[in-house]
């Protein structure tokens, strides 16, 4: 097979007066084909820049060496020759630099399974503090509920529900009303806070921890604890103010309601507005939920208050709810799915042990019951909310790599590889850090106090309100 030549070209690219260059890629073995240096053009000086200068000559680089096609000047790169076993390859698109990974993520902006496979990884690789701050805690509350339990079953009785086919009187149905108001109220109360607060402390305990496996730290759950203890009042603070502007919402809507009432509205008006204003509460509730999604991290990471938390949420989330909506979806499944899994044998085995028809294992059927149900509980929470907290905090990472840059700067921390005190941690996810530079010890971490930029760093942030 030979190649097309143009005609005045001899073949052999060293042509006299009129020759033509060769073509683009001559056949192998040939001057010029791969592997071989290019022909070139007699009256190609130094100064033309052409394609045809020789190696090794005065003039700028050729595509035949290091330098290759198009001449840069001296010392800049281009498209070089293939290179040899062992060398990096010569054209840029061949090759793409693959982000660090220090931690269970890469450092740039995350897709949804390495979300969830980073949540998975904290876990694996440091099960002490994840696995074990959960079980501790719900241990406790477990034990809490469980004994209360136990004392209100032992002093008002069991709670059963009526055999199939049987007929309850008006002073059956009173009694069993009555019954479960009290056995089921104070459960339940206690039960709720019990339940708030062992929420808010795994959730500080565990995104220290997380936030930290991102850079590879290891930590202890004492450590966890000494970080994220000055930040549990602010935490608590803004877990009640969420719950807090979602009940404005809703005493909105009842406020209308009772109004349109006292004021004799038709009633058709008065059932539309119903469902109309039922499903705008429940969509407001939703995004409100979602908007709000980022504050915890932003309080226990960045150290802001309560407000200021909201706000700094609403600013990372917003132009990303539905990703943010469907990631949370997803993840709460994935718990949800996770949690009854493990539940299951916990159930059976609870099932056989309490026997009867109890209306619920914590208050009726016997002790042996009620514990295995406690033991089940505890199981399926010690995995399942370090799950869900994994997932949060690294989409707080994603959300910040993907709008401030922020993988730049855990690069130069991961870089710098010493160890970090809790201040000099805490001022690499202040919105304000810059990459370039790594932090030292001492450094201010009040807002808008950075890292000096370095080259390819993203503009400042404007101050959090």
């Amino acid at each position: 097979m030979t190649d097309n030549v143009p005609p005045g070209a001899n073949g052999t690219g060293e042509g006299g007066d009129g020759a033509q260059p060769q073509p683009w890629f001559p056949p192998a073995g040939e001057p010029g084909g791969y592997g071989q240096p290019p022909p070139f053009e007699p009256g190609q000086g130094p100064s033309s820049g052409g394609f045809g200068q020789p190696a090794g000559g005065s003039g700028q680089p050729g595509y035949a060496q290091p330098g290759g096609y198009p001449p840069q000047g001296p010392g800049q790169p281009g498209y070089g020759p293939p290179r040899g076993p062992g060398q990096p390859p010569a054209y840029p698109w061949q090759s793409r630099p693959q982000a660090p990974k220090p931690g269970v993520i890469p450092l740039r902006p995350l897709g949804v399974g390495e979300l969830l496979d980073g949540a998975f990884t904290s876990i694996r690789r440091n099960p002490r503090a994840t696995l074990g701050i959960a079980a501790l805690l719900l241990t406790a509350s477990a034990v809490i509920t469980t004994t209360l339990s136990l004392i209100l079953v032992h002093y008002v009785g069991s709670v059963t529900l009526p055999t199939p086919g049987e007929q309850l009187t008006t002073a059956q149905a009173t009694r069993l009303l009555t019954r479960l108001g009290e056995v089921l109220a104070p459960t339940a109360a206690v039960s709720l806070v019990l339940a708030f607060i062992v929420d808010t402390v795994l959730t500080g305990l565990l995104t220290v921890v997380i936030g930290r496996s991102v850079l590879g730290h290891k930590i202890t759950a004492g450590e966890a604890w000494r970080i994220a203890r000055p930040r549990m009042a602010a935490l608590i603070g803004v877990t009640l103010l969420i719950p807090l502007i979602l009940i404005g919402i809703w005493a909105v809507y009842v406020i209308v309601l009772v109004i349109l009432a006292v004021a004799h509205a038709p009633g058709a008006l008065i059932g539309a507005l119903a469902a109309v204003g039922a499903i705008a509460g429940i969509v407001l509730t939703i995004w409100f939920v979602i908007m709000f999604r980022m504050a915890g991290q932003a309080v226990v990471l960045e150290r802001e208050g309560p407000g200021r938390a909201l706000g700094r949420s609403w600013r990372l989330v917003r132009g990303s709810f539905w990703r943010v909506f469907g990631i949370t979806l997803l993840a709460g499944l994935i718990v949800v799915i996770t949690a009854g899994v493990l539940q299951i044998p916990f159930s059976l085995f609870a099932a056989m042990a309490g026997g009867g028809n109890s209306l619920l294992p914590s208050t009726g059927g016997n002790v042996a019951g009620i514990l295995i149900s406690a033991v089940g509980g505890v199981v399926a929470g010690a995995v399942a909310r370090p799950i869900s907290a994994g997932v949060a905090v690294l989409l707080y990472v994603d959300l910040r790599m993907r709008r401030e840059g922020l993988d730049l700067v855990l690069q130069t921390a991961a870089a710098e590889g010493s160890p970090m005190s809790g201040d000099e941690f805490a001022s690499l996810w202040r919105p304000g850090a810059r990459a370039g530079t790594a932090p030292q010890a001492g450094q201010g971490a009040g807002a808008g106090q950075g890292f000096p930029p370095g080259p390819g760093a993203p503009p400042a942030d404007p101050p959090a309100w």
